[in-house]
């Protein structure tokens, strides 16, 4: 099973439009996760139309539109995974000890917020993974988003990807 993690596209604030390169890929993808702040329904509705599967919550910069069709916590399992994604986790400081206190029956967990890439293990059992943003960057050195698989029950082939185009 194929995924495509995004977060923070912020469209129209940041960028006019989600940029091609990724665009790309959502129908390619099994499952399209988004960690909230999108800020228009239009990227919803676009990513709903062209995903095979979509999951998404809202994050601090959504409306009342997308706050009544996205919840604020998302649950999925996935080929015996158990998935949650959520926009905010707080700090990075503490953060695994946070997650797995509040998150005791999940594998992964999808969170945006930051705009900062992360990857990391809490407790030895959940992956906290952040896709940073594929339209603002903000100190980073490039626009992110991640891609992984599932085989075999297992979240593997997790890898970061930088964009070369940006409008």
């Amino acid at each position: 099973m194929e995924l495509l993690l995004i977060s923070d596209t912020h469209v129209p604030t940041r960028a006019r439009a989600l940029p091609p390169e990724l665009l790309e890929r959502v129908p390619r993808a099994d499952v399209v996760i988004h960690a909230g702040d999108w800020v228009d329904t239009a990227t919803l509705d676009l990513l709903e139309a062209r995903s095979r599967r979509l999951i998404g919550v809202h994050g601090n910069n959504d409306g009342p539109a997308l706050r009544a069709r996205l919840p604020e916590i998302a649950h999925a399992e996935l080929d015996g995974l158990r998935f949650g994604v959520v926009h905010e986790t707080g700090p990075a400081p503490g953060r695994e000890r946070r997650c797995a206190r509040r998150f005791p029956d999940l594998d992964v967990l999808v969170f945006g917020h930051s705009h900062i890439p992360w990857d990391s293990t809490a407790d030895g059992r959940l992956r906290l993974l952040n896709p940073g943003s594929p339209t603002d960057r903000r100190r980073q050195p490039h626009h992110t988003f991640m891609t992984a698989r599932i085989a075999a029950g297992r979240l593997v082939d997790v890898q970061l990807r930088f964009l070369h185009s940006h409008r």
